[in-house]
């Protein structure tokens, strides 16, 4: 995973906590939705990422 993708996701978390946030204490269900949305798009994306990584180093250590 390249360091711009780890950091555009865990922004995108953050920023997803910070919806979360905003909505829990607005009461508005909408935001509190969006920034749940957003933080399981982040996860998703940086677990995927931990597979490719994982994928290479596995490569890696098979041409060596």
């Amino acid at each position: 995973m390249g360091l711009g993708d780890k950091i555009q996701n865990k922004a995108q978390e953050v920023s997803g906590k910070a919806k979360k946030s905003v909505g829990d204490a607005t009461g508005n269900e909408r935001l509190q939705a969006e920034g749940v949305k957003d933080q399981a798009a982040a996860k998703a994306k940086q677990a995927g990422e931990s597979v490719k990584d994982a994928a290479k180093d596995v490569r890696d250590g098979l041409d060596k």
